[in-house]
């Protein structure tokens, strides 16, 4: 079963009212408890020898949905921090992003312009281990737009959720509050990983 991760350390972050995390930290709790009864009606299922039925069928459907949500949630999370942690020049991330995008500023002005799109959904900064090599990459909802075989790194939710309480539709100006709260020490050790 799954457990909810406790996010409670970014109240006060500069950007981010506490209503809004708060209202956020219990969107992704949502996100947990539907995981988790999912997992528990496939056991019923499963147990009524009902795999393979329509119910069946639509909960495979809706796990992928409920567990990227649960997942995209606490990667975001997880690579934010009350007053963020600038990324290291002399960490290896920092001289591979240079090397693909020439600046960190022409790196950062594509992240932005992926996460300014119109829609909902998430911008997220990837690697083809395969290639070596990155992309800011836009994921619709949760289920679309993955690209496979790509680690994840940086992980912004552009969901109305993330932003609207404290800029309405002024997502720029979240993005811009996003920027500044990074932690890149975490965003560094899934490179390095």
């Amino acid at each position: 079963m799954y457990q909810a991760k406790n996010f409670e350390h970014l109240l006060g972050t500069p950007g981010f009212s506490d209503t809004l995390l708060k209202n956020h930290f219990a969107l992704y709790d949502g996100y947990v408890k539907n995981c988790n009864l999912i997992h528990d009606r496939f056991g019923e299922l499963k147990a009524t020898d009902k795999i393979g039925s329509l119910d069946w069928a639509e909960l495979k459907r809706r796990s992928a949905w409920e567990y990227n949500g649960m997942r995209l949630h606490e990667l975001y999370f997880g690579n934010m921090k009350n007053g963020g942690v600038a990324l290291s020049e002399g960490a290896n991330l920092h001289a591979q992003l240079m090397e693909k995008y020439g600046t960190i500023a022409a790196w950062e002005k594509d992240f932005r312009a992926t996460g300014a799109m119109r829609g909902i959904g998430w911008a997220v900064l990837m690697y083809d281990k395969e290639a070596k090599c990155f992309r800011n990459s836009w994921v619709n909802e949760h289920d679309v737009g993955f690209c496979v075989g790509m680690t994840n790194l940086l992980i912004m939710d552009v969901f109305e959720h993330a932003y609207i309480t404290d800029y309405g539709i002024k997502r720029a100006d979240y993005i811009e509050a996003f920027m500044k709260a990074i932690d890149w020490s975490v965003v560094e050790q899934r490179f390095a990983s």
